[in-house]
């Protein structure tokens, strides 16, 4: 049975920044603002549904690489579906994880951001929420810093 975890990241800027940035253009901007993230290359497809993205790690790291399936890209509505199906970041005990990313207008103004990710274990593997504070983490560092690049720099994918 899927563990399915929740969250929310509320920020400042205007929903449709955050999606260009956050998801359109991750792979060059992620690289120039995270040192850990070497690269982001289209390794099949043409960027939108079904096509494969790898993410290599600097040396160092005891992640080296990360694929990502892309399942969907809806830029009208800001909804982002990906799963990730190889890598050293994803355990031995996960079949699959699934991610859905939707940004949204705020009321307070700004946008949130929310992510919902469901972790689906290999056949005789049971997973718990704490096993995965982890990966929480490290998405929420994300976000944090394409949100502070995007303030710092207002004209940025405007």
């Amino acid at each position: 049975m899927a563990v399915t975890l929740s969250a929310e990241f509320a920020s400042t800027v205007e929903e449709g920044r955050m999606f260009k940035a956050l998801i359109l253009d991750a792979p060059n901007l992620f690289p120039k603002l995270m040192p850990a993230i070497k690269s982001i290359q289209l390794v099949e497809g043409n960027g939108g549904p079904g096509s494969i993205q790898k993410i290599t790690i600097v040396e160092g790291d005891s992640i080296k690489y990360v694929k990502h399936r892309i399942d969907a890209i809806d830029k009208v509505n800001l909804i982002y579906n990906y799963a990730v199906i190889e890598g050293d970041a994803k355990p031995e005990m996960l079949e699959l994880v699934s991610h859905e990313v939707k940004i949204e207008p705020s009321k307070e103004g700004g946008c949130k951001i929310k992510n919902v990710s469901k972790y689906y274990p290999k056949k005789g593997f049971e997973i718990k929420e704490e096993d995965l504070k982890d990966a929480r983490e490290e998405a929420l560092v994300i976000l944090k810093v394409v949100d502070a690049y995007l303030v710092a720099n207002p004209k940025a994918y405007a």
